[in-house]
């Protein structure tokens, strides 16, 4: 796990701005992150430089007296993260870009549902809307200040962007990259329908979700297939939040490996930079020393023993998928051969199965029914290998995608029941 505290706070810039650039949240020219000392130097990228090729070199760090430091010049909007940290004493670092999908509820004067999911609507809190003004002037800087001085974390600019003010760089990121995906996810389930939000006996539920306390033991030894697991587990969580079907802290993968116990990730920790230390080892009732397992562990043993079959479960939380999950509408998988063949059937499950009936969730499942739902929450995949479970997983998300744009160009049309017979007889489906 990388520990990014520990790093000087030019190369925690540069390494959040490249995620920021490369999920797709900002452009060439746009947006800028600071950080605030404790010896009260802000440190800000600089302006007109590329964003996509930072390095350390090019972040400028401004002392209290006003003393620029650096080869470019800071960023246009400095005026308005300074006046952020003098009205905050709180806040520590500071980010600000322009997603496509918070522009789009900028140019409506909109704030994005937050109570679409419950990890949002717990890590995005107090939004406000700050008055659109000439980016850089100190007018922008008073408006967007005064908000924060309200008590709000994110101000969303009218016509423009967003603004997000937290303890340290990676928190601010966490947050914005979940109201980013927020934002995408509402979106697109208006394409489908009408978004149905969490009412607050729902996200209280969530609020208590329960932690199971585990007994610990040490590994004595790793085998091989545990360290083979433990490296393949790693490549595709990277893969999965490179392709946008996880975010930082949204995502689970376990496997099973051949003593019946299994390997999955833990609850908090950064998917982008997990590493085969970082992955938990549940036996029985017992977790390895030392660290804490996803908050999902009893779900997934509750599949392993319910299914002989099943080897690996993912939990994901991907914009496309979960338009279907936060709306009344189905998810049909009779799209494309490829889809059906992969999918199957699809069913949705309560808010709040995954967490309070396990047992019930795990009985979903059959080899006609390798992926559940769960409403304004999840979608739990299944799989013989960790392969097979990743490539339904990426299959869902296409077919979720091509389903949404298919709803704006006309009524989709399904496979009939007789050429989903002739596929079942092709390719041997039970």
């Amino acid at each position: 796990m990388l520990n990014f505290n520990l790093m000087h706070p030019a190369d925690q810039l540069v390494l959040i701005m490249q995620r920021i650039y490369q999920y797709g949240m900002t452009t060439t020219s746009g947006g800028n992150l600071s950080i605030l000392d404790e010896n009260g130097d802000i440190w800000i990228t600089p302006s007109g430089i590329d964003k996509g090729n930072l390095t350390r070199k090019d972040m400028i760090r401004v002392k209290p007296d006003g003393e620029i430091i650096g080869i470019h010049k800071p960023s246009v909007e400095l005026p308005f993260h300074e006046m952020i940290y003098q009205k905050r004493p709180d806040i520590k670092a500071i980010i600000h870009a322009h997603p496509p999908a918070l522009v789009s509820f900028s140019l409506v004067r909109r704030i994005p549902s937050t109570r679409l999911t419950p990890s949002a609507h717990f890590l995005c809190k107090n939004i406000g809307m700050a008055e659109y003004a000439v980016p850089g002037s100190k007018e922008l800087g008073k408006k967007i200040a005064a908000k924060f001085e309200e008590g709000c974390d994110i101000v969303m600019l009218e016509n423009h962007g967003a603004v997000v003010g937290s303890k340290d760089l990676f928190h601010a990121f966490m947050i914005f990259e979940t109201l980013d995906f927020s934002a995408r996810l509402e979106i697109n389930a208006n394409r489908l329908g009408k978004p149905i939000e969490l009412t607050n006996k729902q996200l209280d539920l969530y609020k208590h979700k329960e932690d199971i306390l585990l007994d610990e033991f040490i590994p004595q030894r790793f085998s091989s297939e545990e360290r083979e697991a433990r490296r393949e587990l790693c490549t595709f969580i990277h893969r999965s939040y490179d392709q946008s079907l996880f975010t930082s802290t949204q995502g689970t993968f376990s496997q099973r490996l051949s003593d019946g116990s299994f390997l999955i990730t833990p609850y908090g920790v950064d998917r982008k930079y997990m590493d085969i230390s970082d992955i938990v080892h549940i036996r029985d009732n017992w977790k390895e020393s030392g660290k804490t397992p996803s908050r999902s562990w009893k779900l997934h043993k509750a599949i392993y023993e319910k299914h002989p079959e099943i080897n690996s479960v993912i939990i994901a939380h991907s914009p496309n998928i979960m338009a279907f999950a936060v709306t009344s509408e189905e998810f049909e998988t009779r799209t494309i051969p490829e889809s059906y063949i992969a999918l199957r059937k699809i069913p949705k499950l309560p808010f709040g199965s995954s967490f309070m009936q396990p047992e019930m969730t795990a009985a979903a499942f059959s080899k006609s029914t390798p992926i559940v739902l769960i409403e304004n929450d999840c979608i739990i995949v299944t799989g013989d290998s960790l392969l097979n479970a990743y490539d339904r997983l990426e299959v869902a998300e296409y077919s979720a995608r091509a389903i949404i744009s298919a709803k704006i160009l006309g009524d989709l049309v399904a496979i009939n029941d007789q050429q989903i017979h002739d596929i079942e007889v092709a390719f041997h489906l039970e």
